[in-house]
């Protein structure tokens, strides 16, 4: 069942959102070679015990971390850890953070150090395609113009979308209905109304869209070995359009 919000309920998700965003923004400047993954999970716990948050995926379902932190072939889920990030890697930090009873959920890809110009496009073409699913994400539309409008995109660029992870409806819990595909067809699916709040958070391959996961049963990563970048963001539907509840803003 889709679960509108209440004006009151999404303001506590934007505050939520917020900071979220401001842990992302805090992790471009911590994020560089000889740092492990294992750091930046200590370091976002850290940062969200000070500012009176908690990190929600952390017990989810058995899930051991505040941070999902995915490494170049792995599409998400990826499990912090103490091997050093190395110059040219690039990492997909994905969280959800709980403040004053409001949710955000976010992944953002960030480079570690020097990147390639193949990586660099992989994240822009990525980063764009998820700004042309909220752009679609408006009262009146279906379910199924977001992910077309991502789909079109990303493979007009020759790129290839992960059709395994979705996003989802975000409330009281971390995963709700609707599921959000980052492909798919226009004017298909359930029709989008005020009041629903959604991530959008399209996984995109240089090579191939399938996955395969390791052995312990959450990260999911590339079948062919390339890289894959994600970013997401949490959106509220709104009678004067998308609200991006996690912005950056730069």
């Amino acid at each position: 069942m889709i679960k509108r919000k209440s004006k009151r309920e999404i303001e506590l998700m934007h505050e939520a959102g917020k900071l979220l965003a401001q842990v992302h923004k805090e992790l471009r400047n911590f994020i560089k070679p000889g740092i492990t993954t294992m750091d930046i999970e200590n370091f976002v716990e850290k940062y969200l015990e000070k500012h009176g948050a908690t990190a929600e995926q952390k017990g989810y379902q058995g899930y051991e971390f505040a941070t999902c932190a995915s490494i170049n072939d792995e599409i998400c889920h990826g499990f912090p850890r103490k091997d050093e990030l190395r110059d040219g890697d690039i990492v997909t930090v994905d969280m959800v953070i709980r403040l004053n009873g409001g949710l955000a959920d976010s992944a953002w890809t960030h480079p570690v150090g020097t990147i390639s110009e193949e990586a660099g496009k992989l994240m822009d073409v990525t980063k764009t395609s998820l700004y042309k699913g909220i752009e679609q994400a408006r009262v009146g539309n279906r379910i199924g113009d977001i992910g077309h409008a991502i789909q079109s995109y990303v493979e007009g660029e020759g790129y290839s979308v992960v059709r395994d992870f979705t996003g989802h409806g975000i409330g009281e819990t971390i995963h709700e209905d609707p599921y959000i595909p980052h492909f798919g067809e226009a004017g298909k699916g359930a029709r989008l109304k005020e009041g629903m709040v959604i991530t959008i958070e399209p996984m995109v391959n240089i090579g191939g869209w399938e996955s395969k996961m390791d052995t312990n049963n959450w990260t999911a990563r590339t079948v062919d070995g390339s890289l894959s970048a994600q970013y997401e963001h949490t959106v509220a539907i709104t009678a004067d359009g998308p609200v991006i509840l996690t912005e950056q803003e730069d």
